[in-house]
Protein backbone atom coordinates (compact mmCIF):
# COMPACT_ATOMS: atom_id res chain seq x y z
CA UNK A 1 0.00 0.00 0.00
CA UNK A 2 2.86 2.35 0.90
CA UNK A 3 4.57 1.55 -2.39
CA UNK A 4 1.36 2.28 -4.30
CA UNK A 5 0.95 5.61 -2.51
CA UNK A 6 4.52 6.57 -3.40
CA UNK A 7 3.93 5.71 -7.07
CA UNK A 8 0.74 7.77 -7.06
CA UNK A 9 2.62 10.67 -5.47
CA UNK A 10 5.35 10.50 -8.08
CA UNK A 11 2.76 10.30 -10.88
CA UNK A 12 0.90 13.37 -9.59
CA UNK A 13 4.15 15.32 -9.17
CA UNK A 14 5.18 14.30 -12.69
CA UNK A 15 1.90 15.55 -14.14
CA UNK A 16 2.12 18.90 -12.41
CA UNK A 17 5.79 19.22 -13.37
CA UNK A 18 4.61 19.34 -16.98
CA UNK A 19 2.35 22.32 -16.37
CA UNK A 20 3.41 25.89 -17.09
CA UNK A 21 3.67 28.26 -14.15
CA UNK A 22 3.16 31.87 -15.11
CA UNK A 23 3.36 34.97 -12.93
CA UNK A 24 3.11 38.59 -14.01
CA UNK A 25 3.52 41.83 -12.10
CA UNK A 26 2.32 44.70 -14.29
CA UNK A 27 2.62 48.35 -13.30
CA UNK A 28 0.06 50.79 -14.70
CA UNK A 29 -1.96 47.84 -15.93
CA UNK A 30 -4.72 48.35 -18.52
CA UNK A 31 -6.92 45.59 -17.15
CA UNK A 32 -7.49 43.29 -14.18
CA UNK A 33 -7.10 40.28 -16.40
CA UNK A 34 -4.73 39.04 -19.07
CA UNK A 35 -5.31 36.44 -21.76
CA UNK A 36 -2.83 33.96 -23.17
CA UNK A 37 -3.92 32.53 -26.51
CA UNK A 38 -2.41 30.25 -29.11
CA UNK A 39 -3.14 27.82 -31.90
CA UNK A 40 -5.75 25.09 -31.71
CA UNK A 41 -8.20 27.40 -29.92
CA UNK A 42 -6.04 27.57 -26.78
CA UNK A 43 -7.07 30.43 -24.49
CA UNK A 44 -6.26 31.01 -20.85
CA UNK A 45 -7.63 33.99 -18.92
CA UNK A 46 -5.77 35.00 -15.75
CA UNK A 47 -7.37 37.38 -13.26
CA UNK A 48 -5.35 39.55 -10.91
CA UNK A 49 -5.22 38.24 -7.32
CA UNK A 50 -5.51 40.08 -4.02
CA UNK A 51 -1.77 40.76 -4.04
CA UNK A 52 -1.98 42.51 -7.39
CA UNK A 53 -0.32 39.65 -9.23
CA UNK A 54 -1.44 37.63 -12.25
CA UNK A 55 -0.71 34.05 -11.30
CA UNK A 56 -1.68 30.71 -12.87
CA UNK A 57 -0.60 27.12 -13.42
CA UNK A 58 -1.90 25.44 -16.54
CA UNK A 59 -1.15 22.88 -19.22
CA UNK A 60 0.11 24.25 -22.54
CA UNK A 61 1.91 22.49 -25.39
CA UNK A 62 5.27 23.88 -26.50
CA UNK A 63 4.90 26.73 -28.95
CA UNK A 64 4.36 30.43 -29.58
CA UNK A 65 1.52 32.26 -27.86
CA UNK A 66 0.22 35.80 -27.47
CA UNK A 67 -0.40 37.51 -24.15
CA UNK A 68 -2.75 40.48 -24.18
CA UNK A 69 -4.26 42.83 -21.64
CA UNK A 70 -7.16 43.88 -23.85
CA UNK A 71 -5.20 46.81 -25.25
CA UNK A 72 -1.80 45.50 -26.33
CA UNK A 73 -0.24 42.11 -26.98
CA UNK A 74 3.18 40.52 -26.76
CA UNK A 75 4.61 37.19 -27.88
CA UNK A 76 5.28 34.30 -25.51
CA UNK A 77 6.99 30.96 -25.87
CA UNK A 78 5.64 28.34 -23.49
CA UNK A 79 6.74 24.79 -22.87
CA UNK A 80 5.72 22.18 -20.29
CA UNK A 81 7.80 22.69 -17.16
CA UNK A 82 8.41 26.41 -17.65
CA UNK A 83 8.22 28.58 -14.51
CA UNK A 84 8.03 32.06 -15.99
CA UNK A 85 7.92 35.40 -14.18
CA UNK A 86 7.14 38.63 -16.03
CA UNK A 87 7.53 42.21 -14.85
CA UNK A 88 6.54 45.17 -17.02
CA UNK A 89 5.08 48.66 -17.10
CA UNK A 90 2.01 48.81 -19.36
CA UNK A 91 2.77 52.45 -20.19
CA UNK A 92 5.94 51.21 -21.89
CA UNK A 93 4.52 47.88 -22.90
CA UNK A 94 7.18 46.38 -25.17
CA UNK A 95 10.15 48.36 -23.87
CA UNK A 96 9.75 47.34 -20.20
CA UNK A 97 9.23 43.57 -20.52
CA UNK A 98 11.63 41.48 -18.41
CA UNK A 99 11.36 37.74 -17.73
CA UNK A 100 13.01 35.64 -15.04
CA UNK A 101 12.74 31.97 -14.19
CA UNK A 102 12.74 28.89 -16.38
CA UNK A 103 11.98 29.96 -19.96
CA UNK A 104 13.23 33.51 -19.38
CA UNK A 105 15.99 33.42 -22.01
CA UNK A 106 13.61 32.42 -24.78
CA UNK A 107 11.00 35.01 -23.85
CA UNK A 108 13.51 37.82 -23.36
CA UNK A 109 14.66 36.93 -26.87
CA UNK A 110 11.09 37.44 -28.11
CA UNK A 111 10.81 40.77 -26.30
CA UNK A 112 14.03 41.96 -27.98
CA UNK A 113 12.80 40.62 -31.32
CA UNK A 114 9.63 42.72 -30.99
CA UNK A 115 11.68 45.88 -30.43
CA UNK A 116 13.81 45.01 -33.46
CA UNK A 117 10.66 44.64 -35.56
CA UNK A 118 9.32 48.00 -34.36
CA UNK A 119 12.62 49.65 -35.31
CA UNK A 120 12.50 47.97 -38.72
CA UNK A 121 8.93 49.16 -39.33
CA UNK A 122 9.94 52.72 -38.46
CA UNK A 123 12.83 52.55 -40.92
CA UNK A 124 10.52 51.11 -43.59
CA UNK A 125 8.66 54.43 -43.78
CA UNK A 126 11.51 55.95 -45.81
CA UNK A 127 11.90 52.99 -48.18
CA UNK A 128 10.72 53.62 -51.74
CA UNK A 129 11.77 50.64 -53.85
CA UNK A 130 11.03 46.92 -53.67
CA UNK A 131 14.76 46.24 -53.82
CA UNK A 132 15.45 48.33 -50.71
CA UNK A 133 12.49 46.70 -48.98
CA UNK A 134 13.89 43.24 -49.68
CA UNK A 135 17.33 44.29 -48.41
CA UNK A 136 15.85 45.65 -45.18
CA UNK A 137 13.89 42.45 -44.54
CA UNK A 138 16.95 40.30 -45.28
CA UNK A 139 19.06 42.39 -42.89
CA UNK A 140 16.39 42.08 -40.18
CA UNK A 141 16.22 38.29 -40.56
CA UNK A 142 20.03 38.06 -40.46
CA UNK A 143 20.09 39.92 -37.12
CA UNK A 144 17.50 37.55 -35.67
CA UNK A 145 19.45 34.53 -36.93
CA UNK A 146 22.61 35.90 -35.31
CA UNK A 147 20.82 36.32 -31.97
CA UNK A 148 19.56 32.74 -32.24
CA UNK A 149 23.17 31.57 -31.91
CA UNK A 150 23.17 32.55 -28.23
CA UNK A 151 24.15 29.70 -25.92
CA UNK A 152 21.46 28.09 -23.79
CA UNK A 153 18.47 28.74 -26.03
CA UNK A 154 16.03 25.84 -26.13
CA UNK A 155 16.55 23.85 -29.39
CA UNK A 156 12.78 23.54 -29.85
CA UNK A 157 12.44 27.30 -29.47
CA UNK A 158 15.18 27.93 -32.02
CA UNK A 159 13.49 25.57 -34.47
CA UNK A 160 10.17 27.36 -33.93
CA UNK A 161 11.67 30.79 -34.63
CA UNK A 162 13.58 29.53 -37.66
CA UNK A 163 10.35 28.05 -39.03
CA UNK A 164 8.52 31.35 -38.44
CA UNK A 165 11.27 33.26 -40.27
CA UNK A 166 11.12 30.80 -43.18
CA UNK A 167 7.35 31.19 -43.43
CA UNK A 168 7.70 34.98 -43.39
CA UNK A 169 10.38 34.84 -46.09
CA UNK A 170 8.18 32.57 -48.22
CA UNK A 171 5.23 34.94 -47.79
CA UNK A 172 7.36 37.95 -48.79
CA UNK A 173 8.69 36.06 -51.81
CA UNK A 174 5.14 35.19 -52.83
CA UNK A 175 4.08 38.83 -52.45
CA UNK A 176 7.05 39.96 -54.52
CA UNK A 177 6.18 37.43 -57.23
CA UNK A 178 2.57 38.61 -57.22
CA UNK A 179 3.67 42.24 -57.43
CA UNK A 180 5.98 41.41 -60.34
CA UNK A 181 3.16 39.57 -62.12
CA UNK A 182 0.80 42.51 -61.57
CA UNK A 183 3.39 44.94 -62.91
CA UNK A 184 3.98 42.75 -65.97
CA UNK A 185 0.22 42.60 -66.56
CA UNK A 186 -0.10 46.36 -66.12
CA UNK A 187 2.79 47.05 -68.49
CA UNK A 188 1.33 44.67 -71.08
CA UNK A 189 -2.15 46.25 -70.97
CA UNK A 190 -1.09 49.90 -70.80
CA UNK A 191 -1.60 51.53 -74.19
CA UNK A 192 -3.43 48.52 -75.65
CA UNK A 193 -7.15 48.24 -76.37
CA UNK A 194 -8.89 47.17 -73.18
CA UNK A 195 -10.59 43.79 -72.88
CA UNK A 196 -14.30 44.36 -73.27
CA UNK A 197 -17.40 43.58 -71.22
CA UNK A 198 -21.16 43.45 -71.62
CA UNK A 199 -22.87 43.26 -68.24
CA UNK A 200 -26.25 43.90 -66.67
CA UNK A 201 -26.92 47.53 -65.86
CA UNK A 202 -28.85 48.38 -62.66
CA UNK A 203 -30.72 51.02 -64.68
CA UNK A 204 -31.90 48.35 -67.13
CA UNK A 205 -30.56 46.33 -70.05
CA UNK A 206 -26.88 45.65 -70.59
CA UNK A 207 -23.92 47.96 -71.09
CA UNK A 208 -20.86 47.30 -73.25
CA UNK A 209 -17.51 48.98 -72.76
CA UNK A 210 -17.78 50.03 -76.42
CA UNK A 211 -20.94 52.01 -75.56
CA UNK A 212 -18.68 54.42 -73.67
CA UNK A 213 -16.22 55.14 -76.49
CA UNK A 214 -15.42 58.82 -76.82
CA UNK A 215 -15.11 59.23 -73.05
CA UNK A 216 -12.56 58.37 -70.42
CA UNK A 217 -13.83 55.47 -68.33
CA UNK A 218 -12.96 55.01 -64.67
CA UNK A 219 -13.94 51.52 -63.50
CA UNK A 220 -14.35 50.53 -59.85
CA UNK A 221 -14.34 46.75 -59.38
CA UNK A 222 -16.02 46.08 -56.03
CA UNK A 223 -18.49 43.94 -54.04
CA UNK A 224 -21.09 44.61 -51.37
CA UNK A 225 -19.25 42.44 -48.82
CA UNK A 226 -15.91 44.23 -49.30
CA UNK A 227 -15.14 46.65 -46.43
CA UNK A 228 -12.31 48.54 -48.20
CA UNK A 229 -14.60 48.89 -51.23
CA UNK A 230 -17.36 50.44 -49.14
CA UNK A 231 -14.90 52.84 -47.53
CA UNK A 232 -14.03 54.19 -50.98
CA UNK A 233 -17.67 54.98 -51.83
CA UNK A 234 -17.83 58.49 -50.24
CA UNK A 235 -14.57 59.43 -51.96
CA UNK A 236 -15.84 58.09 -55.29
CA UNK A 237 -19.05 60.09 -54.94
CA UNK A 238 -17.02 63.27 -54.40
CA UNK A 239 -14.89 62.53 -57.47
CA UNK A 240 -18.03 61.86 -59.53
CA UNK A 241 -19.48 65.17 -58.35
CA UNK A 242 -16.30 67.10 -59.16
CA UNK A 243 -16.12 65.76 -62.72
CA UNK A 244 -19.84 65.80 -63.44
CA UNK A 245 -20.38 67.03 -66.99
CA UNK A 246 -16.77 66.29 -67.95
CA UNK A 247 -15.77 63.79 -70.62
CA UNK A 248 -15.57 60.83 -68.25
CA UNK A 249 -17.87 57.96 -67.30
CA UNK A 250 -17.72 56.31 -63.89
CA UNK A 251 -18.48 52.59 -63.88
CA UNK A 252 -18.88 50.49 -60.76
CA UNK A 253 -18.57 46.80 -61.61
CA UNK A 254 -19.74 44.42 -58.89
CA UNK A 255 -18.26 40.93 -58.60
CA UNK A 256 -20.97 39.84 -56.16
CA UNK A 257 -22.20 36.27 -56.47
CA UNK A 258 -25.73 35.48 -57.64
CA UNK A 259 -26.87 34.90 -54.05
CA UNK A 260 -26.07 38.57 -53.29
CA UNK A 261 -27.82 39.97 -56.35
CA UNK A 262 -30.67 41.56 -54.36
CA UNK A 263 -28.17 42.85 -51.80
CA UNK A 264 -26.30 44.57 -54.65
CA UNK A 265 -29.47 46.27 -55.89
CA UNK A 266 -30.49 47.29 -52.38
CA UNK A 267 -27.10 48.86 -51.60
CA UNK A 268 -27.18 50.92 -54.81
CA UNK A 269 -30.53 52.35 -53.77
CA UNK A 270 -29.75 52.86 -50.09
CA UNK A 271 -26.33 54.44 -50.69
CA UNK A 272 -27.57 56.48 -53.68
CA UNK A 273 -24.68 55.14 -55.73
CA UNK A 274 -24.11 57.14 -58.89
CA UNK A 275 -22.38 56.44 -62.16
CA UNK A 276 -23.05 53.31 -64.19
CA UNK A 277 -23.77 50.36 -61.91
CA UNK A 278 -23.00 46.98 -63.49
CA UNK A 279 -22.74 43.45 -62.15
CA UNK A 280 -20.38 40.88 -63.68
CA UNK A 281 -21.95 37.70 -65.03
CA UNK A 282 -19.66 35.18 -63.28
CA UNK A 283 -18.21 37.22 -60.38
CA UNK A 284 -14.44 36.47 -60.12
CA UNK A 285 -14.56 34.15 -63.13
CA UNK A 286 -15.98 36.84 -65.43
CA UNK A 287 -13.93 37.38 -68.59
CA UNK A 288 -13.20 41.07 -67.95
CA UNK A 289 -12.13 40.39 -64.36
CA UNK A 290 -9.83 37.56 -65.40
CA UNK A 291 -8.37 39.55 -68.29
CA UNK A 292 -7.13 42.12 -65.77
CA UNK A 293 -5.90 39.39 -63.37
CA UNK A 294 -8.05 40.85 -60.61
CA UNK A 295 -7.70 38.78 -57.44
CA UNK A 296 -8.34 41.44 -54.82
CA UNK A 297 -10.67 44.40 -54.54
CA UNK A 298 -11.24 47.27 -54.71
CA UNK A 299 -9.45 47.59 -58.03
CA UNK A 300 -9.61 50.63 -60.29
CA UNK A 301 -8.99 50.86 -64.02
CA UNK A 302 -8.74 53.93 -66.26
CA UNK A 303 -9.45 53.71 -70.01
CA UNK A 304 -9.14 56.49 -72.61
CA UNK A 305 -11.76 57.65 -75.18
CA UNK A 306 -10.31 55.29 -77.82
CA UNK A 307 -10.80 52.31 -75.51
CA UNK A 308 -7.10 51.99 -74.68
CA UNK A 309 -5.84 51.33 -71.17
CA UNK A 310 -4.37 54.36 -69.43
CA UNK A 311 -3.83 52.59 -66.12
CA UNK A 312 -4.69 48.95 -65.37
CA UNK A 313 -4.25 49.57 -61.65
CA UNK A 314 -5.35 53.17 -61.20
CA UNK A 315 -5.28 55.24 -58.02
CA UNK A 316 -8.17 54.92 -55.60
CA UNK A 317 -10.71 57.75 -55.21
CA UNK A 318 -9.28 58.42 -51.74
CA UNK A 319 -5.82 58.98 -53.24
CA UNK A 320 -5.19 62.64 -54.30
CA UNK A 321 -3.13 61.22 -57.17
CA UNK A 322 -6.35 60.26 -58.96
CA UNK A 323 -7.69 63.81 -59.19
CA UNK A 324 -4.25 65.08 -60.21
CA UNK A 325 -4.24 62.55 -63.05
CA UNK A 326 -7.82 63.31 -64.13
CA UNK A 327 -7.16 67.06 -64.01
CA UNK A 328 -4.31 66.54 -66.45
CA UNK A 329 -6.39 64.36 -68.81
CA UNK A 330 -9.60 66.41 -68.73
CA UNK A 331 -8.15 69.92 -68.89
Amino acid sequence: MKKLSMLLFLFVCGVYAQDVKFTAKIANRNSDKITISGDKKFSKEIAIDKDGVFRATFAAPAGLYEMGDGKEITSLYLKPGYDLNLTMDAKQFDESIVYTGKGAQENNFLAKKTLMEEEMQTNMASIKSQEDFNKAIASHHAKIAENLKAKGLDPDFKATIEKAIKEEQDAIAAQAAEAAAQKAMKDKLTGSVSPSFEYENFAGGKTKLEDLRGKYVYIDVWATWCGPCRREIPFLQKVEEKYHGKNIAFVSLSVDEKKDYEKWKKMITEKSLGGIQLIADKNWASDFVMAYSINSIPRFILIDPQGKVVDADAARPSDPALEAQLDGLLK
